[in-house]
């Protein structure tokens, strides 16, 4: 059986005919259920998510009922939440069966050590990226965004994500050894015994050697590009659907 790594769905982003998006996204599932044991889905799986205490965003019928099937299958669905999708809380858990995940991770699968993150908040930072992360997870701020009506509140989260998209455009570009992840990854793997690092998050694919002999590996994104990692458990594959 095989673990799947993948990211950056964007699901509700309103580029490039997002249904479509998502019945792609459904397909991948689909290809992968029976050879999965595990499945990562490393952060901005939701390009706007936010529950209430009664109430989810609209929409993403068809991806949330193939996460139960995955779960009803005996597949282990892990949702490492990104900066798009931080306030994802029981919801998926209950409904789903998705273990809910804030922040990094690091298991070891096959005698391979993995460090998993969505990689928004690793490496240094600017000073409004810093104030931007303090915010989304201060947990006053959440309930005083959650006392908004469901219409104004995730109106307002779509409306500042899409603003966030057209700002930034879809990929960010990789800058090679002064990137963030990269800089992180080559200082983490000095001090602990880590054979493979997997972001998102930057929506550029990447895969690389670290002079550590750690293996660097970045996903694309699902809106103009579909990579994923698969270990069979002996080895990591880049791959695209």
């Amino acid at each position: 059986m095989n673990t799947y790594f993948v990211s950056d769905f964007h699901l509700g982003l309103p580029f490039l005919d997002p249904r479509a998006r998502e019945e792609k996204v459904v397909r991948f599932f689909n290809s992968i259920q029976s050879t999965a044991s595990d499945i990562y889905l490393l952060g901005d799986i939701f390009d706007f998510w936010f529950e209430y205490k009664t109430v989810v965003p609209r929409g993403f019928v068809r991806f949330l009922g193939k996460l139960a099937a995955l779960s009803d299958a005996g597949v282990r669905v892990h949702f490492l939440a990104g900066n798009h999708d931080a306030w994802a809380k029981e919801y998926l858990t209950e409904e789903c069966g998705v273990e809910v995940i804030h922040g990094s991770r690091t298991l070891t699968i096959g005698g391979k050590n993995f460090f998993l993150a969505h990689g928004d908040y690793l490496g240094s930072r600017s000073a409004t990226e810093k104030i931007l992360h303090r915010i989304f997870h201060n947990r006053i701020i959440q309930k005083l965004f959650g006392s908004l009506h469901p219409r104004w509140g995730v109106g307002f989260g779509h409306l500042w994500s899409r603003h966030s998209r057209a700002a930034k455009g879809i990929a960010v570009p990789f800058r090679g050894e002064a990137e963030n992840l990269y800089l992180f990854a080559l200082q983490h793997s000095g001090n602990n015994a880590i054979d493979y690092f997997i972001f998102g998050h930057r929506h550029t694919p990447i895969a690389m050697q670290l002079p550590t002999g750690a293996q660097l590996v970045i996903l694309s994104d699902w809106i103009t590009d579909s990579t994923y990692v698969v270990f069979d458990g002996e080895q990591v594959r880049v791959e695209r659907f």
